[in-house]
Formats: C-alpha cells, structure tokens, sequence
C-alpha cells in the first residue's frame, strides 16, 4: 500500500522538475499589474483573451476593408510591431485637418475580404507608415494627470535649453470622458497617445484600432470604414471596455540589470548627454479610480509631449494639431525587449527605419539634435554603456 502512494509522488515530483521553467517577469511585457482586486482580475483575463484570441471573420464582422483580423496580430506578446504589420496613414499635410477623408483616410485599409478591392493611397497624398507600439504600462502613462503634462510643456523655451516640447491639443470624441483633473482649452483636451499624441484616452485608442485596423464598429465608432454609413455594432460595448481595462492594467516593463556598473554609468551618460530632458526618467499619475495606478512614481522615460525632430523624420503628414516634423516622445521602457516580437531584430522610430538603437539616435534631429551631437562626442567606450544602459530597459 505504500508502495503505491510513494510511486505516484515520485513520478509526480519528477515530471513537475522536467517542466521548463516559465519567462522571467523581466522577460516578458505581459501580465497585469500588482494590487488588481479579484474582480478587477476577471475583467483583464477578459480584456486578455478578447485582444490575444479573438481573431476576427466575415461572420463576426470582419472588413470588408481591414489592414489586421485581430489585436494581438500586431501586438505580439503586447509588444512592438513588425514591418509588415506596420500602419500605414495619409491625407493630412497641416494643422487644417485631413483632406482625403472621403477617399479612406486617414488609414489605409489595404486588405479586403474576397469580393472587395483593397484601398490605394489616393495619387497626391503624403502618407507616413506607423509602427505598432509595445502595450505596457499604458495604464500609468493614461492616469498622468493633465497638469503634469503642461508643467513639462516649454513651447517658447523659457530656460533656453532648446528643448520646446508642446503640448497636443485635440478635439475630443463623443463618447471621451474626461479623467480626473482633465483641463481642457478652447474645446480641446490633450492627447497623449499614438505617435503624434492624437489620442486622447485609451478608449479613444482602443475603439479607433477597432474601426480602421479591422472593420468593426462599435456604438464608439459606428461608421463604416467601407461605405461611410452608420451601422449596427459589430462588438459588444463590453467587449470593448474589457479590453480598454486589459490594456490599462497590463504592468509596466520591469529594467533589467538595473544594478550593474555599465548600466549605471550608461545612466549616467544619457542624463549627462540631456536625452533625459524629452526621455524624462519618471512621471507620476494622479488619482486613479484604480487603486493600484493611484499616485504611482514610474519610470517610462518619456514626456507626452510632442517635439520638432527634424527633416530627415518629417514625412509630410501629421495628425491632429501637431506639425508633419513633430513628434511625441515614446517610452524608452521596453526598449530591450522589442527584438521578442520583431522577429530577432530592431525596428524602431515611428517608421521601423532604423535597425539598431545607435541608428535610432543618429537619426534624431530639430530639438534632439544637441543630445545626438553630445552622443556623438562621447568616447566609443561610454557610447556602449548608453546602448547597454536603454537594453536594459
């Protein structure tokens, strides 16, 4: 009798030790935050499999244009974009708004289903290709309160510093709800996500993604991207607000080898060089509804802010108010993982033209061009533990 309750043990001790063992949390950008309540838990796994699983079909209300059939398709492991699923937008060249709207813009469909004939980039219209960001820690970069962002905001360079981040101001939608403390001005609310900062919260996100990237409206936005007309939801509300959820509590990137001596010193250089003056090494969020996003110090190295990066980024389109040569600073968090998801190498800026950090930095211009310059003056040595500092982010 013994005997057979020891065996089962033993084989059960020994395949538990031949499993292999799971990703690191710094390995990785998924899982939720710390401090989620049970309910609060349910609703990501819900949000979790509706942006990971859901694959979308003619039946579930698929296109008929469409550029992706799913959210995780170009969010593999809630990470950056590859060149082949990168966005592409056209039909705005200023400030005055987007000129080719009753022509598909601003994003081009260029997918269909059997039947329909996929959009073409209408002959005149400057265009910009959009790499899909990494998804975490959007929660904290959303409860960023309104008054923080325009305390880093220096539009006429008051300190002489030459840095003249501005703030993005945009009109809101129906449906935006204002977050504690939001300030508005003349109408407009701040935008602070997507690449030109023309997203105001991560419903606003989340809803357009659906709209334009798959074909599916929503009572957010219920017009067709094919015919222009309003028609029934082809996603249930709910569906929507859970993967909004999903995206706010997915946690923030944890840095790697944060303690050893080259990543230090690298720290040290990228301040000392000024790239911390946009890549701002920590922000706090205001009051949250969810607690565990409520006044929290984090570490995204960003601003939110949009800034003049120069001719050779200036594609000659833009969104919402900001100019075609500017851009909001992105997050540096995560920098280190995006290999994960780009098939084993870089692609970064806006655009996925540059393949390595280093290049990256090079390419920065306008504003930056005092930090790229102080890159450059550093000796090869130091430049390395730069590279080996934002790895490890």
């Amino acid at each position: 009798m013994k005997l057979r309750l020891i065996f089962p043990l033993l084989l059960l001790s020994a395949c538990t030790k031949l499993q292999p063992a799971g990703p690191k949390a710094d390995q990785v950008l998924d899982g939720p935050l710390e401090n989620l309540t049970p309910e609060q838990r349910l609703q990501f796994l819900r949000g979790d499999i509706a942006f990971n699983d859901e694959v979308f079909t003619r039946e579930t209300g698929l296109g008929p244009l469409f550029v992706s059939t799913s959210c995780g398709s170009c969010h593999a492991g809630d990470g950056k974009g590859h060149p082949f699923t990168t966005l592409t937008r056209f039909g705005q060249t200023d400030v005055g708004g987007n000129q080719y709207l009753q022509s598909g813009g601003p994003q081009l469909q260029h997918r269909a289903l059997q039947g329909f004939e996929p959009e073409q980039i209408p002959a005149g219209a400057t265009f910009s290709r959009f790499m899909p960001p990494a998804n975490t820690g959007l929660g904290l970069l959303d409860a960023v309160a309104d008054s923080s962002i325009l305390a880093m905001a220096d539009p006429m360079d008051r300190d002489s510093d030459g840095i003249s981040g501005e703030v993005s101001w945009i009109s809101p939608k129906k449906y935006s709800q204002q977050r504690p403390g939001g300030i508005s001005q003349n109408g407009k609310v701040i935008g602070r996500f997507g690449k030109k900062a023309a997203a105001y919260d991560l419903l606003h996100q989340t809803a357009v993604a659906y709209n334009e990237d798959i074909g599916i409206t929503s009572v957010f936005e219920p017009i067709s991207t094919y015919n222009g007309e309003e028609g029934d939801p082809e996603i249930a509300s709910q569906t929507v607000l859970d993967v909004v959820f999903y995206l706010k509590t997915l946690k923030a990137p944890i840095q790697r080898n944060a303690s050893t001596k080259d990543v230090v010193d690298g720290r040290a250089l990228f301040i000392s060089a000024k790239c911390g003056t946009c890549h701002r090494p920590e922000l706090k969020t205001g009051y949250s509804p969810i607690n565990a996003l409520s006044q929290i110090s984090f570490y995204p190295y960003t601003d939110l802010l949009l800034h003049d990066m120069g001719s050779t980024l200036n594609d000659g389109y833009t969104e919402g108010g900001a100019k075609t040569f500017e851009w909001r600073t992105p997050p540096l968090w995560g920098l280190g993982l995006s290999k994960n998801s780009q098939g084993g190498g870089y692609f970064l800026l806006h655009d996925g033209r540059a393949k390595s950090i280093n290049e990256a930095i090079l390419l920065h211009g306008g504003e930056a061009t005092r930090s790229r310059n102080n890159y450059q003056a550093l000796s090869e040595a130091e430049r390395k533990k730069v590279l080996i500092f934002l790895e490890s982010l």
